[in-house]
């Protein structure tokens, strides 16, 4: 494929639930990534990068797959406006090694850092700071895209193509590059305040009455606790340390930026490891052992943002299973929809140890961006777990009933159906999509089962 390898191989998202078999080349300039989508084969091409979209948005079963790791160059940081340009294929891990030495930080980073650029924009990510700064695409200045006639076009935010793009799922074409807005920081450690709440309500009037004061905020909830105990949960929220609040020793190098890793999990585990009574000893535990209410206690970066990247593969342990993770937002003033869910929950029994519940801010501009002003709930699941299709299904229908929606960057089992009712744009994005598109260039396993 000229002059670039391809080899066939089987893929999965990071839930390891769909495996698919792709031809997968792996560019490593402009040039061979537009070379690589011309001779395409006829089930078309999807890019991908880290792997860490949990269902099929980044794989093409028969088709081809582009790995956009091999673009990845910062090519320049702009310390004094506070932009860098990169490659799409750059991870917020290798952002972060480049910018906190300048007194810099990425906008808007998920739950890992082992995330690209490109895939950034293109699931239009968000963070724990989404009610104070929205999602990632707010964040960026322009793309460079690889559209399906050959063109590489400069996207700019306010335009159509822009919007259908940042949110996308790599279906409008190929991000190439980015130029980013930088967060201005002091030190590579957060300030943390953590507390406990004894139920969602008392959660969620926490979140409602602090969450103007902290730029990051983020709460664990125990989704196997009922009874009056419902939705306790351990709430934790802060900011970027400044210089002065740092003992004298880690003056001496504030913006150090050393992520601890211990050893990966396991290659092979046995399914129902993950059971009720081992998630519900670890959720006890982990209440139990939370503050009652501490504050200005300082964390690494990367304790706060991502403690699961300490553990390489850590998707293993759900078993040759795999897991589904599943994510909904619904409005402020839907709080019943998002009270029933978990009612739902907690009476299923589901075992979930990874739960958290944010407030986002604003709408992103993204045709089918996720966020939406709201309560949002994320949650895994072993994928194993009896009769899981039909009640993931009842839970759709919550949330569609009550205007909100499914992250589709998590998606592995949504119907199309239910699709057209959660995002109000999609009609506007297949639209944009055939005049762009008209031969199916741009595929993937996502796009055929949902009818985008």
């Amino acid at each position: 494929m000229s002059g670039t390898a391809a080899v066939t191989t089987t893929v999965t998202g990071w839930g390891r639930t769909a495996p698919a078999t792709v031809t997968l080349v792996r560019p490593r300039s402009y040039a061979e990534t537009t070379a690589a989508v011309r001779d395409r084969g006829p089930r078309g091409v999807i890019a991908r990068g880290l792997g860490r979209a949990y269902g099929d948005a980044a794989q093409n079963a028969g088709g081809h797959v582009l790995d956009m790791t091999g673009l990845n160059r910062v090519r320049s940081v702009d310390t004094e406006h506070g932009e860098a340009v990169c490659d799409a294929g750059v991870s917020l891990h290798r952002l972060m090694e480049v910018l906190l030495p300048l007194g810099w930080f990425v906008p808007v980073t998920p739950g890992t850092r082992q995330v690209t650029v490109g895939g950034a924009v293109c699931a239009d990510i968000h963070g724990k700071n989404h009610h104070a700064e929205g999602g990632f695409a707010r964040h960026v200045r322009s793309l460079d895209l690889l559209t399906a006639d050959g063109e590489v076009r400069t996207v700019t935010p306010g335009t159509d193509l822009f919007d259908a793009t940042t949110g996308g799922m790599g279906l409008t074409g190929v991000v190439l590059g980015a130029t980013l807005r930088l967060l201005p920081v002091e030190t590579s450690l957060m300030t943390v305040d953590t507390e406990r709440a004894t139920d969602l309500d008392d959660l969620m009037a926490r979140l409602t009455a602090g969450d103007h004061r902290y730029r990051y905020s983020v709460a664990w909830i125990d989704l196997l606790a009922r009874g009056s105990a419902t939705g306790r949960a351990v709430l934790t929220r802060g900011d970027h340390a400044p210089l002065d609040a740092l003992p004298a020793r880690s003056r001496r190098d504030p913006l150090a930026f050393r992520p601890g890793t211990l050893p990966p999990a396991p290659r092979f585990l046995p399914d129902g490891l993950l059971r009720r009574g081992t998630v519900g000893l670890f959720n006890e535990l982990w209440y139990r052992r939370a503050p009652r209410s501490r504050t200005g206690e300082l964390q690494r970066l990367s304790a706060f943002f991502h403690p699961l990247d300490g553990v390489p593969d850590w998707n293993r342990i759900y078993g040759r299973s795999g897991f589904v993770q599943y994510q909904f937002v619904v409005g402020h003033e839907r709080a019943d929809a998002l009270r029933r869910v978990v009612g739902m929950l907690a009476r299923r029994r589901c075992p979930s140890f990874l739960a958290v519940l944010k407030r986002f801010g604003p709408a992103d501009p993204g045709w089918l961006s996720f966020p939406m002003a709201g309560w949002t709930l994320a949650l895994d699941i072993p994928a194993g777990l009896p009769g899981l299709g039909r009640f993931l299904d009842e839970l759709d229908e919550v949330v569609a009933e009550a205007g909100g929606r499914v992250y589709l960057a998590k998606d592995a089992r949504l119907r199309p159906e239910t699709l057209a009712a959660m995002y109000p744009r999609l009609g506007d994005f297949r639209a944009l999509r055939a005049q762009l598109d008209p031969d199916g260039v741009f595929a993937s396993d996502l796009a055929r089962r949902l009818g985008l």
